[in-house]
């Protein structure tokens, strides 16, 4: 899994690359850019899920870790790019419900 991130005001965006899996590696780097950002006082995050191919329940259960971690901060963490597959797994485990997720960034941005 690659992280990068980019600034768009005090909106930081993350772009997620790879797997989030227990077996792709790197399953405390999502945990730590998120406490990272958080620290910077980056309050505002976007969480751009479109290079994911495949998320696992770890993957599910880390997602789901930084969205309470950032809202326990008195911040928000709002996921896009959801791919079909991702946004199926979050309506049957009914996390949708959970997450505002968006449809482009502009849309994300936009809610803040």
């Amino acid at each position: 899994m690659k992280l990068d991130e980019r600034h768009s005001g005090d909106v930081t965006v993350v772009m997620v690359t790879g797997d989030i899996t227990i077996g792709a590696g790197g399953e405390g780097l999502l945990k730590d850019k998120i406490h990272s950002l958080l620290q910077q006082g980056r309050k505002k995050l976007v969480l751009d899920l479109g290079g994911v191919p495949c998320m696992d329940s770890a993957g599910l259960g880390r997602l789901v870790q930084s969205h309470v971690t950032v809202t326990n901060a008195g911040g928000s963490l709002k996921p896009i790019g959801l791919s079909t597959r991702l946004n199926d797994l979050l309506v049957v485990t009914r996390l949708v419900t959970v997450f505002n997720s968006y449809d482009s960034e502009a849309a994300a941005l936009g809610s803040f």
